[in-house]
C-alpha cells in the first residue's frame, strides 16, 4: 500500500503540457517587446539623433569666452599711460570644495582667509556651479593655489589695468573697473576702441567644470587700438610736480594747470589736486579723481581784461590811442561800488591791463554795452562746450545779455557773474596766441592740425594785446613772478573772491594766471589756478604766477623753445603817432 502511494505521488509532479494559447502569448510578448526595443533605439539614433546631440552638447560642450586685452593709452611721443597685463582669477564649485576637506584650509590661507570665513562663503553659494574666490591674482600666486590640486578649483585668464604714471596722469586718463571696462576720463570716453572684440572657443567640460577637450572651432579675438594722448608725459610730470608743491605749500583746497598748443589745439598737460593713485582701487571714487580742469567752473576775475580789451578795439570803441580815467580809484555803478587797489589817474589799455584796473574795465565794459561784452566773451568760447568728448565736461554759465543791467555789465568786464572752466578760459588765451583764431581744442594726438573755428579778433589787435600782457610780466607789473628768464613772456593775473550761501567771503579766494610763450610768437599757452591757498598771499600774482614761471620754465627747455633776450616793453611801443589820445 504505501508502494501505491509513492507511485502516486510520482505521477503528480509530472509536468502537464502548455496550452498553445498561452505559448503564443509569450512569443506574441516578446515580439511586440523587440519591435519596441528596435523602434525606441530608430528613433533615439536616427529621427531624434540630431536634437539628443544638440540637448548633450549643451551639458558639455561651452562656448568660452577669449578676452581680446585691453589696447594701451599712451601720450603724444609712445610712453605708457595704461597698460593691460594677464593675470589669473580664482573660481570653484562650492560643493566641490567643501567636500575637499584636505584642501579647503590650504585653499583659505593663500587666498588671505581662515578656513572657517571660506567655508561659511562657499555653503552661502553651495547651489552654484561657478563662483570667483579672488579675482585678478598674479599669476604666481594663483599657480600656488592650483599646486593644491583641490576639488572643484580652477583658474581662468584675465587681464588687469596698470598705471604706469600713476597719480601724475590719473584724472586724465581715468580707470577702470575690475572687469576691464572703462568708467572714468579718457578709459571711458574711448571704452570701445580701446575694448577690442574678445574671440570664442568650444570645449567640453567635465561635471565639475574642468575643460577635458578642445575642440576645432576658435574664433581669434580683434584687439583694440592705442589711444595716443595729446599730452606730453615730461611736461604732464612738471605741470602735477610744481602743481602739487604750490598747494600743499600754501595749504590751499586745491588746484590745476593747464598747458596748451595754440598753433594746433592740443592739450600738452593736464593736472589738478587734489589726487588719486589708479593702481590703489580704494582711492577710486574720491573727490581726486574729478577732472577739475574740466569738470569745475569758476569766475575768471581779471583774467578776462584781455578778452573785453581786444573785442573792444575790434568793435570800434576803443583803440590803441584811448585814454581811460580811473580817477581815484573807485567807480559808482548804481549801488555798486567798483574799486581799484589805488587810484591811478588816467591809463591807457596797456596800462589797465598792468594795474589791473577794475575800474578802467569797467568803463570800458559800460561803453561797448551788455550786448557788447556778451557776444564778445561768446566769441571767445566762453559760452559754449569746447566738445573734447570728456566725461563730465562743464560748459560754464553765462546769462543771456538781455538778463544785464548796468551792474552786472560792470562786473562781468572784470569776471564776476560768469563762471568758465580751465578749458574755456585756456582756450581763450589760445586765441591771442593764435593770432585771434579759435581752435578746437583736443586731448588726442592730432595727425593734421584742424581748421579754427572762427577768427575771434584781427590779427593786429591780437598782437597788440598780447604786446600789452608782456607790461604785466615786467618789474612794475601785477605778474612780475611769471618771468622767465630768458623768455619774452605775457599774461595776466587773476583774484577771484569765491561765492558762499550768503555771498562772496571776503576770506576765500582762488588766484589765477594765464599767459604764453613766447610773447612774440607763442607756442605754449598756460593757466594755473590755485584754490583757496591759507598761507603766503592770496593773490594772482604772488601764488599762481611762480608756478607758471616754473612750469614754462621746463616747458620751454623740454620743448626746445629757443631763448630771446627780454626788454620790458614800452606801453607806446607798436606804434609812434602825433595824433591825440581819445578819453573815455
Amino acid at each position: 500500500m504505501s508502494r501505491a502511494r509513492g507511485n502516486h505521488r510520482l505521477e503528480a509532479a509530472e509536468p502537464q503540457p502548455v496550452s498553445p494559447w498561452r505559448a503564443r502569448a509569450i512569443l506574441l510578448g516578446l515580439a511586440f517587446g523587440v519591435v519596441a526595443l528596435v523602434g525606441r533605439a530608430f528613433e533615439l539614433q536616427v529621427r531624434d539623433r540630431e536634437f539628443l546631440e544638440a540637448e548633450g552638447a549643451k551639458r558639455f560642450e561651452r562656448t568660452v569666452e577669449v578676452p581680446a586685452g585691453r589696447a594701451a593709452i599712451r601720450d603724444r611721443r609712445g610712453e605708457p599711460l595704461a597698460l593691460s597685463a594677464p593675470v589669473e582669477s580664482v573660481w570653484a564649485v562650492p560643493e566641490d570644495l567643501l567636500a575637499d576637506t584636505r584642501a579647503l584650509p590650504l585653499v583659505a590661507r593663500l587666498l588671505d582667509q581662515t578656513p572657517a570665513e571660506l567655508r561659511d562663503f562657499l555653503q552661502a553659494r553651495e547651489s552654484r556651479r561657478f563662483v570667483y574666490l579672488r579675482r585678478h591674482m598674479a599669476p604666481a600666486d594663483a599657480r600656488r593655489v592650483q599646486a593644491i590640486d583641490a576639488d572643484g578649483v580652477f583658474l581662468q585668464r584675465e587681464y588687469r589695468r596698470f598705471y604706469p604714471a600713476g597719480e601724475i596722469a590719473s584724472q586724465l586718463v581715468g580707470v577702470t573697473n575690475i572687469d576691464n571696462r572703462g568708467q572714468e576720463g579718457m578709459e571711458l570716453a574711448y571704452d570701445e576702441w580701446l575694448q577690442g572684440t574678445p574671440g570664442s572657443r568650444r570645449v567640453i567640460r567635465d561635471r565639475t567644470g574642468r575643460v577635458v577637450e578642445d575642440l576645432a572651432e576658435f574664433t581669434p579675438p580683434d584687439p583694440g587700438e592705442d589711444l595716443y594722448l595729446s599730452i606730453d608725459l615730461r611736461l604732464q610730470y612738471v605741470a602735477y610736480r610744481e602743481l602739487k608743491d604750490a598747494v600743499e605749500r600754501s595749504g590751499a583746497r586745491g588746484g590745476l594747470v593747464l598747458l596748451l598748443d595754440p598753433r594746433s589745439g592740443e592739450v600738452l598737460a593736464m593736472a589738478s589736486q587734489p589726487g588719486f593713485n589708479p593702481n590703489r582701487r580704494e582711492e577710486i571714487g574720491t573727490a581726486g579723481a574729478r577732472n577739475r580742469v574740466i569738470t569745475d567752473t569758476f569766475e575768471p576775475g581779471s583774467t578776462v581784461k584781455p578778452l573785453l580789451i581786444a573785442h573792444a578795439m575790434d568793435a570800434g570803441v576803443v583803440d590803441w590811442r584811448t585814454q581811460i580815467d580811473t580817477g581815484l580809484g573807485y567807480y559808482k555803478v548804481g549801488r555798486l561800488q567798483v574799486r581799484d587797489f589805488r587810484g591811478y589817474g588816467e591809463l591807457d589799455l596797456a596800462g589797465i591791463l598792468r594795474k589791473s584796473s577794475q575800474v578802467g574795465a569797467a568803463k570800458i565794459g559800460l561803453d561797448v554795452g551788455a550786448e557788447g561784452v556778451w557776444s564778445g566773451y561768446n566769441d571767445f568760447g566762453l559760452a559754449e562746450t569746447v566738445g573734447t568728448g570728456f566725461p563730465g565736461e562743464a560748459s560754464g554759465v553765462m546769462r543771456h545779455f538781455t538778463e544785464w543791467g548796468e551792474i552786472e555789465t560792470a562786473t562781468a568786464s572784470y569776471g564776476y557773474g560768469l563762471a568758465v572752466t580751465a578749458l574755456q578760459l585756456g582756450r581763450a588765451y589760445a586765441s591771442l596766441a593764435d593770432d585771434g583764431r579759435l581752435r578746437p581744442l583736443s586731448l588726442t594726438r592730432l595727425d593734421e592740425v584742424p581748421p579754427p573755428l572762427r577768427q575771434v579778433v584781427s590779427v593786429e589787435n591780437a598782437q597788440r594785446v598780447r604786446h600789452w600782457l608782456e607790461g604785466v610780466v615786467a618789474p612794475d607789473g601785477t605778474a612780475n613772478r611769471a618771468a622767465v628768464p630768458g623768455y619774452r613772456v605775457a599774461g595776466k593775473t587773476g583774484t577771484v573772491r569765491k561765492v558762499k550761501a550768503d555771498g562772496y567771503d571776503e576770506n576765500t579766494h582762488m588766484a589765477l594766471f594765464a599767459g604764453m610763450l613766447p610773447a612774440d610768437n607763442p607756442q605754449v599757452v598756460g593757466l594755473v589756478v590755485i584754490d583757496e591757498p591759507q598761507h603766503g598771499g592770496y593773490y594772482g600774482g604772488v601764488v599762481a604766477a611762480p608756478v607758471f614761471a616754473s612750469v614754462m620754465k621746463s616747458a620751454a627747455r623740454l620743448l626746445r623753445i629757443p631763448p630771446a633776450d627780454f626788454q620790458p616793453p614800452a606801453s607806446e611801443a607798436l606804434t609812434a603817432s602825433t595824433d591825440q589820445p581819445s578819453r573815455t
